[in-house]
């Protein structure tokens, strides 16, 4: 009977011992591109954007060997949203016209739930989760008008990608992600400011591709 319960205690302590040394927590830093499409609004107002690239820095932590959570701040360096309509022409400058450019800086802010699927040194993931974007505006001489101001959207993200296995501690992680997120106005909009109202009540699915390096501990 003592060697039975001795047996059995070595059991759980190896079981405790390999539990502890298992990796279940690594971070990884990314570089990433930010491809906002086109969108036409239920107002008048258009809205296109140059690309913007950024990075991107995770925490993830295992809950099991196939699924975790994670957290993702993001920041864009800068890229220009510029925005069109028929009003901006009126009593204005020609640069008006040609739209109102506002220089921007992107902050994400968001959580999500992980899927892994492992084989051997290939790890496939999927992930979605809520999250928040902060457009903040740059008030220099390319933008146009400078009443414009810090917004806060609320977004939800999704995404796709592969990790390889570089060694125990390190993987190479590429990725696609998208974000939804209403078109940001910069505190413009409403019907008492018809001639800078930025508001297209739309949202856009932001594109934003990612790569690179995680660490397991």
């Amino acid at each position: 009977m003592k060697k039975i319960v001795f047996f059995a205690f070595l059991m759980a302590a190896g079981a405790v011992a390999g539990y502890a040394q298992e990796s279940r927590q690594d971070i990884s830093i990314s570089a990433t591109g930010w491809i906002e499409p086109y969108r036409y609004g239920q107002t008048t107002v258009g809205v296109s954007a140059t690309p913007a690239y950024g990075i991107l820095g995770s925490y993830r932590y295992m809950l099991t060997p196939s699924s975790a959570i994670e957290a993702n701040y993001g920041i864009t360096y800068r890229n220009e949203i510029r925005y069109y309509s028929p009003n901006f022409c009126t009593g204005q400058t020609s640069s008006h016209c040609s739209g109102i450019l506002v220089n921007t800086r992107t902050q994400e802010i968001s959580g999500a739930y992980v899927r892994n699927f492992n084989y051997k040194r290939w790890n496939p993931f999927l992930e979605a989760g809520p999250g928040v974007l902060i457009f903040l505006p740059i008030l220099n001489s390319g933008t146009t008008v400078h009443d414009v101001k810090q917004q806060t959207t609320f977004t939800a993200f999704y995404g796709g990608g592969i990790a390889y296995e570089l060694s125990p501690s390190f993987d190479l992680r590429a990725e696609y992600r998208g974000i939804i997120s209403k078109v940001p106005n910069f505190g413009l909009g409403g019907s008492t400011n018809s001639v800078e109202n930025l508001t297209t009540n739309k949202y856009y699915n932001i594109y934003v591709p990612t790569i690179g390096f995680a660490y397991h501990f």
